[in-house]
């Protein structure tokens, strides 16, 4: 394994901004720490146990609204020339390295800090947990952006059915890694994020209440998008304690 740690980031337009930290700080049972950064565009969603693994950021543009990854590692350097030497494309680095996927998913390699996993959370009577990013890869991606994140995260990989890839993330990590196909070969490598719940009907409606929309239902999941627009799905997983 190459990391010791995932966040992941939620990307909103200046003025989505403030409804997508209070809408995500309330699905998480988060609460924000205070804004940092040269343009007060950072900040973090605080769990109610364990270390952080959701943080957010204001754009600086109009860009659409999207999931980022942070990787953290005792040695960035190392993992930056394995990022380079499979693939990805350095955006800038100043500070923090920032690159994209050979598919256009944008992530960054930082120090490690968080070690802890906190648990699901409690809502009377059932318990949730954003606990996972699923990558959208367009189908003429597929097999280089599942070999290059299963590479760059150091970890073993297998196939479930045609349409899904799922890293085998340790259990110490916040966030589960599983790639999906899409069925078309439009625009670049996408991300969302997943909620596992123990009763997905009285999460869905939890969500829902909070401001989120329902947009339909596949065989193990229901797919909603956030006031800003971003998707996200409720799945039927269990939390982990």
């Amino acid at each position: 394994m190459n990391v010791t740690w995932l966040t992941a980031f939620l990307d909103f337009r200046p003025g989505s901004f403030d409804p997508g930290v209070a809408f995500w700080a309330a699905v998480s049972g988060s609460t924000p720490s205070p804004a940092r950064g040269e343009h007060a565009e950072f900040a973090t969603l605080l769990p109610p146990s364990g270390d952080a693994w959701l943080r957010v950021q204001r754009l600086q543009s109009a860009a659409p609204v999207r999931v980022h990854l942070d990787l953290h590692a005792h040695d960035p350097a190392a993992l930056r020339r394995i990022a380079g030497d499979l693939g990805a494309v350095l955006q800038h680095e100043s500070g923090i390295a920032s690159y994209t996927s050979p598919g256009g998913l944008p992530f960054c390699l930082v120090g490690a800090h968080e070690s802890a996993r906190g648990g699901a959370v409690p809502w009377g009577s059932h318990r949730s947990a954003v606990d996972q990013v699923c990558l959208d890869v367009t189908h003429d991606r597929w097999e280089q952006e599942t070999v290059f994140w299963g590479r760059l995260l150091g970890l073993p990989a297998h196939d479930s059915g045609a349409e899904f890839r799922r890293l085998e993330v340790p259990d110490d990590l916040p966030l589960k890694v599983l790639l999906q196909r899409r069925d078309d070969d439009e625009g670049p490598v996408r991300a969302h994020l997943d909620i596992a719940t123990d009763d997905p009907a009285a999460e869905v409606e939890r969500v829902r209440r909070l401001g989120a929309a329902y947009l339909h239902d596949g065989a193990e999941w229901n797919t909603l998008g956030d006031p800003t627009g971003l998707e996200f799905c409720v799945t039927n997983r269990q939390p982990t304690a």
